[in-house]
């Protein structure tokens, strides 16, 4: 675990002593969207549109993604809210994809219609981003301990020992009390690094759709077929995950991964021919 990258101590501004750190997580954010930015602008370029759009869309997507993941998350954590309302809502961990995706295609749909931007076509062009930035985003979550996996005797398996929240027994049995501890010891224990998983996952569905987007004939195509392997690589990865469960022994982000899924069915099969690419 890298928490901290750099750690410039205690500086005096005004009087006012103010502890300034580089944190792995923020600078792990900052990188997802830079790198989405240059990579959006340059296909705004080939595709001979205003590229100064193209900073609208990564500032909307950071304040609409940011906060739908936050929320989401303070929402399918209420009870550890309740117990830790200013720690919940103030740490920098917390942000669930899921939620950012939500919040984030919200602020670039403003942008899209702020800017006359036919949405489809549109989304096309911000469907490999989406990966990209989710696959570098699960490093900082790997660097902060945070969003980890199930408990697990794998050779490759990792410990947080401070991670948010560390990966110890009492821990699993103070927060996740539905997690069968069967087979493990008390003390720190070994997890799933379901972040590394995701992050791997994420950056193969990037380069995929970065490279077919070159023959992109429908619009919205490239956009489904994101919403399609993101839906079905979360939902496979909610299995060694510890959210709890709901409706049908399913995950909260497994049922809104199956409508991302029905939702990509539909569009390839009901609205494929109605959008072609001008």
């Amino acid at each position: 675990m890298y928490p901290v990258i750099f750690d410039f101590g205690q500086i005096s501004i005004f009087g006012r002593e103010i502890s300034i750190v580089i944190n792995s997580y923020g600078f792990m954010l900052m990188t997802a969207f830079y790198s989405c930015y240059f990579v959006l602008h340059r296909e705004m370029k080939r595709l001979k549109l205003d590229e100064n759009i193209a900073s609208d869309i990564i500032v909307w997507a950071a304040i609409g993604g940011i906060g739908g993941a936050k929320l989401y998350y303070l929402i399918e954590n209420f009870d550890r809210v309740l117990m830790d309302p200013k720690g919940m809502i103030f740490s920098g961990a917390g942000l669930v994809f899921l939620g950012g995706l939500i919040g984030g295609t919200m602020g670039v749909s403003y942008v899209f219609r702020k800017n006359s931007m036919e949405w489809f076509q549109s989304a096309d062009i911000v469907a490999p981003l989406l990966a990209l930035g989710y696959s570098l985003g699960r490093i900082g979550c790997l660097l902060v301990g945070d969003d980890y996996g199930l408990p697990t005797n794998l050779p490759w398996g990792i410990s947080f020992p401070n991670g948010l929240p560390p990966t110890t027994y009492s821990v699993f049995q103070s927060y996740y009390p539905w997690v069968d501890l069967s087979g493990f010891q008390p003390g720190i224990l070994k997890v799933h690094p379901t972040q590394i998983y995701e992050s791997v996952i994420g950056f193969l569905i990037f380069l995929y759709l970065y490279k077919i987007r070159l023959t992109n004939k429908v619009a919205g195509s490239l956009f489904f077929k994101y919403l399609m392997f993101a839906g079905i690589e979360r939902f496979f990865i909610e299995f060694i995950r510890m959210n709890p469960k709901y409706l049908f022994n399913l995950s909260g982000a497994q049922l809104i991964s199956l409508g991302m899924i029905s939702i990509s069915i539909w569009f390839f099969y009901f609205k494929k021919k109605e959008s072609p690419v001008s």
